[in-house]
């Protein structure tokens, strides 16, 4: 019997080009991943190493202590009024893309910065680095949600936070030495290298069967300006007036601020029901794993922040240590938010994301509640060991949440749910700092020795808001998957091979 049988010659080339695009697919993934962590590495590391330069910058440029706080808060207000707009046009234009614009815009700003003769233009600057941050990070996430499946997702994620965390924790030692020795200039000059090769990888790098799904998503074709005008307004009002109430001074300021962030909030929530094509997308908005992952990570980056807020001023100003043994004394969240991030998937495949997650709340509001417990004599194993609970919590419920929250999230709104998580990242550290210094402002007892004051109870309280929130994630083990979109009538499934 003559059986009909395909040449194996005939076979090689089919072999060879399976082989090759996946070589390709691994090698596109791997520069997505490399762009993802790199620039959420320096955007984390230049929001640190800033800090330590702001007095060399002050004596060099003659400005004064207000001007200074601009080069901080024109950063942040552009960074946070933006970033669910620039995670839309991700959405509609491509992350890739996106993403390289930043970067460079990133690295232009930071060299201009370098060479600012006078404070006015570090500031304006200052607001442009904003602008390209806002571009920059949600499409960390937006290319990670459209270059990974949702069964590999999670170890990205960790790995990005873990470099997160160790750029955050080394930023004040690397500012400290630039500064030394080669000036406050040297602080922006050390952004520009790493930004600057990431925007062209990311434009080398292709990923047509993303971006394409990307632009032919339905609803994407409208930006919606009005709401991208009105989001912006709010975000930026909000995030100016918690930090202008952080000021001395600031609470009248800082509150019509906030009252105005109500007003534009308010507008842009009777223009999102209206719009034909909305910029915050319903089907995201009604997801309860996304709004539970947002509100999770709102509530766990204002508790740790505030306390790490009130903590500095108890280690320096009670107990006058200097500030490097006062950077050793946090040494343990640092070290557990680094070692910590890449147990959390192997955790979540175990455990599911609701449980991780309510561990990592726990953790978290048992370390709120201990520092708060805190007086004037405790020693450096007491507070190493509540920075040891505050890290290993904050990283297992980042890293669950924000997997949550990209997984869950439609792909072709990758770069939307990325904005808001970037969002929560920024506004809560703000809510934090602003809590707690109206709390100081305003008991009387609310000084910076933990167990007398008020400030650290009212962090441990916002702490255990992430518990209920937390709660709300889903329990199996394949909760982080996105939800499917049921078939169409009159139509059969398609089952891919």
């Amino acid at each position: 019997m003559n059986r009909s049988r395909t040449p194996a010659p005939a076979r090689v080339p089919a072999l060879v080009r399976l082989g090759f695009l996946a070589r390709v697919r691994v090698s596109a993934r791997a520069s997505v991943l490399a762009c993802s962590v790199v620039g959420a590495a320096v955007v984390a590391l230049d929001g640190t190493v800033l800090t330590v330069a702001q007095p060399a910058l002050q004596r060099d440029l003659h400005a004064d202590v207000g001007q200074v706080q601009w080069t901080s808060t024109g950063y942040l207000v552009a960074v946070a009024s933006l970033l669910v707009f620039a995670g839309r046009l991700g959405d509609r234009h491509g992350h890739r893309r996106v993403f390289a614009v930043g970067a460079l815009g990133f690295a232009a700003a930071s060299a201009g910065i370098a060479l600012a003769p006078g404070i006015e233009a570090v500031i304006a600057l200052r607001v442009l680095q904003g602008v390209c941050g806002a571009l920059l990070q949600p499409a960390t996430l937006g290319m990670l949600r459209t270059a990974f499946p949702p069964d590999r997702l999670a170890t990205p994620i960790a790995v990005r936070t873990a470099v997160i965390g160790l750029a955050a924790a080394a930023g004040p030692l690397v500012g400290g030495a630039l500064v030394s020795a080669y000036g406050w200039r040297s602080v922006f000059l050390l952004s520009v290298p790493p930004t600057l090769a990431i925007g062209l990888l990311a434009l080398a790098t292709r990923q047509p069967e993303a971006e394409a799904r990307s632009r032919a998503a339905p609803g994407l074709a409208v930006l919606d300006p009005l709401g991208a005008l009105l989001l912006a307004a709010a975000l930026g009002l909000l995030v100016h007036g918690l930090v202008e109430a952080a000021r001395p001074g600031g609470a009248v300021p800082g509150a019509l601020a906030c009252a105005g962030a109500a007003v534009a909030g308010t507008a842009l929530a009777r223009h999102e029901r209206r719009a034909a094509h909305p910029l915050l997308p319903p089907e995201l908005l009604r997801s309860v794993p996304v709004v539970a992952g947002v509100a999770a990570l709102l509530a766990a980056s204002a508790a740790l922040f505030g306390a790490l807020f009130v903590t500095t001023y108890f280690l320096q100003d009670v107990q006058r240590l200097d500030p490097l043994t006062c950077a050793l004394r946090f040494l343990p969240l640092a070290l557990l938010m680094v070692l910590g991030a890449p147990l959390c998937p192997p955790l979540q495949r175990r455990h599911g994301p609701r449980r991780t997650a309510t561990a990592g709340a726990a953790l978290l509001t048992l370390g709120a509640l201990l520092l708060s417990r805190l007086d004037a004599t405790a020693g450096a194993l007491p507070v190493g060991g509540c920075a040891a609970l505050l890290g290993a919590g904050f990283v297992t419920l980042m890293v669950t949440a924000t997997s949550v929250v990209v997984h869950r999230a439609p792909e072709a709104h990758a770069g939307v749910a990325g904005g808001l998580q970037q969002t929560a990242m920024n506004v809560g550290p703000a809510l934090g700092v602003a809590i707690v210094t109206l709390l100081l402002a305003l008991v009387p007892d609310g000084g910076f020795v933990p167990a007398e004051g008020a400030a650290l109870p009212a962090l441990a309280a916002i702490a255990a808001l992430t518990l209920p929130a937390a709660l709300a994630l889903p329990g199996g083990t394949r909760g982080t998957r996105p939800e499917q979109a049921p078939p169409r009538p009159g139509r059969r499934p398609c089952v891919r091979s």
